[in-house]
């Protein structure tokens, strides 16, 4: 044998590498692993290795073997250990070593085992350190990752308190808001309810609750288009600013600065100077005339109520089965099929008596699109009439369908323009206030009802558009009246 073993005293010599538990480091300290991880990682390495890249005596290995049975099964036992045979050398020489370790303990066994694979492969403790060195490496990563995580969070969690905080401030606001709104409009409301659902204080009270929501909404887009002017009118104003400013500084009006230009760079610029001109002169003659026009239509006094015109009220009632019975049970005037493709204009002109209009109007089983537009011409009848025409006679036909929702209020009708440029002697048309875009309602599941104050002496245009749809028709049930 190559080294004595003593299974009393617990240690083993310089080429065993195990001492007494007083005076031996903790392989976890030398090496940076628990010790039964590095037991585990030595003896992958050995078997791994053993007869490739690593080569021992038949000695060492008997001693690493003696080493791998004490910490696998503990102190050698004659009554555990397996039988051998009269020819098992090998087994008889391993049993002897194992017995040699006396009674060391496993964690002394898998030190012995770690320090004695050191000794005899210079290869081993690099293979250590790389997998230690790989370890941490994927620690700091994973602690990295941690952090990441954790900052991510915080930075979340603090993002979503100030939307909360945010969100707060503007429900508080919108609250305050609505409950002003709702205090001005309340006994109008009431009043409204009241004839709707006579001697029936729950339906009123729902009827007030949607009309003061959809008066809120409806006061909250016209807010939006008021700050949307604002903007286009200050962005144009600091455009003709700029453009001024321009003006100013051309050669045409710097006496010193033109003297510096060459001859072809100052006409050229003023050439662009008096084509601006032209074009500001020929937009400002274009807006006179067009005003003009509008004017002599309405009178000057008409026409300032026409430009300031008050946005309708539009809310929803649930009793849609109801309201199609009790149209059905009238004259049949207010049941109309609209077939796919087509679009009903109801004219109604304002009543002398009345003060505002209102309407009602619901569907079986689809959506269908509906507009009101306010056409400022005096009424040439009190009767309320319907024109159908289809998709392609709504934009040809204009005499019949008025104006589309694409003409300026301001500038009066682009088919007025058109009629005065093939037919100067023609009667101009009268001009068209958008008061509610067509877009789509879902009027199949509730009844939609709105109110409009009258602006003005005129007539409404209640546009229900089905063009859209290219197979289906739509029964439409409506009703109109006036308030006095």
């Amino acid at each position: 044998m190559a080294s004595g073993i003593s299974g009393n005293n617990s240690s083993i010599s310089s080429s065993g590498a195990v001492q007494s538990a007083d005076t031996a480091t903790p392989s976890a300290e030398k090496w940076g692993f628990p010790l039964l991880e590095l037991y585990r990682l030595a003896f992958t390495f050995y078997k791994r290795n053993s007869g490739k890249a690593i080569h021992l005596s038949y000695e060492d290995n008997l001693k690493l073997i003696a080493f791998k049975q004490q910490a696998a099964l503990g102190p050698f036992n004659t009554s555990r250990a397996p039988a051998l045979g009269v020819l098992d050398v090998i087994g008889r020489d391993r049993q002897q070593h194992w017995q040699l370790l006396g009674e060391i303990t496993r964690e002394q066994a898998m030190e012995g085992f770690v320090d004695l694979l050191d000794t005899m492969c210079s290869a081993f403790r690099p293979y250590i350190e790389a997998v230690r060195q790989d370890r941490d490496d994927t620690l700091r990563k994973e602690l990295r990752h941690m952090e990441l995580e954790k900052e991510a969070r915080e930075r979340q969690e603090n993002a979503q308190q100030e939307l909360l905080e945010e969100g707060y401030k503007e429900e508080l606001q919108r609250r305050q808001l609505q409950d002003a709104l709702n205090k001005q409009t309340y006994q109008q409301f009431k009043l409204y309810a009241e004839k709707q659902f006579p001697g029936n204080p729950e339906q009123q009270a729902v009827l007030i609750h949607q009309l003061q929501r959809e008066h809120y909404h409806q006061y909250m887009q016209q807010l939006h288009l008021q700050n949307q002017n604002q903007l286009q009118n200050q962005n144009a104003e600091e455009k003709g600013n700029q453009d001024r400013e321009l003006e100013d500084n051309t050669p045409a009006n710097n006496n010193n600065s033109s003297t510096d230009l060459p001859g072809a760079m100052e006409g050229l610029k003023l050439g662009e100077i008096d084509t601006q001109q032209q074009l500001v002169t020929e937009q400002h003659g274009h807006v006179e005339q067009t005003e003009g026009i509008v004017q002599d239509q309405l009178g000057e006094e008409d026409y300032d109520d026409y430009v300031m015109i008050c946005p309708a009220k539009i809310w929803t009632r649930p009793d849609i089965e109801q309201f199609k019975t009790e149209v059905s049970a009238g004259d049949g005037d207010g049941v109309i099929t609209i077939g796919h493709g087509d679009t009903v204009t109801v004219r109604v002109p304002t009543n002398m008596n009345g003060k505002c209009i209102f309407w009602e109007f619901a569907t079986d089983s689809y959506d269908i699109g509906f507009g009101i537009y306010f056409e400022w011409a005096k009424p040439v009848t009190n009767e309320v009439t319907v024109h159908v025409s289809d998709s392609d006679e709504d934009e040809d036909c204009v005499d019949e369908d008025y104006l589309s929702t694409t003409e300026d209020l301001e500038s009066g009708s682009l088919s007025q323009e058109r009629g005065a440029v093939s037919n100067p002697t023609a009667a101009p048309k009268a001009p068209i206030s958008i008061i509610v875009p067509i877009y789509r309602r879902e009027c199949y599941n509730e009844v939609y009802v709105g109110s409009h104050s009258y602006p003005g002496e005129g007539v409404y245009l209640l546009k229900f558009d089905n063009s859209y749809s290219i197979w289906r028709s739509k029964t439409l049930y409506y009703r109109v009246y006036y308030e006095r």
